[in-house]
């Protein structure tokens, strides 16, 4: 089991829409609930996820999700 950033997806929403945070190879993404990418920092992905999880809006869902990275394909040299 590997513990890393890139091992999770954030799920955030309510009852009519849901974004999704993940990190990939290039950083932070956040594919908005119309499916739109936008590039992030982990700045800035605490600054959405966070007043959820204090509780500042209610209707706020949020759903962390673990998914085991694929292997990575050693190549000889």
């Amino acid at each position: 089991m590997k513990l890393t950033n890139d091992s999770y997806v954030i799920l955030m929403g309510a009852k009519n829409f849901t974004e999704r945070y993940y990190r990939d190879k290039t950083g932070w993404l956040k594919v908005s609930a119309r499916g739109r990418r936008f590039r992030m920092t982990a700045e800035q992905v605490l600054n959405h996820v966070l007043p959820a999880l204090a509780g500042i809006k209610p209707n706020l869902t949020i759903k962390v999700e673990y998914h085991d990275p694929l292997p990575q394909i050693e190549r000889s040299p």
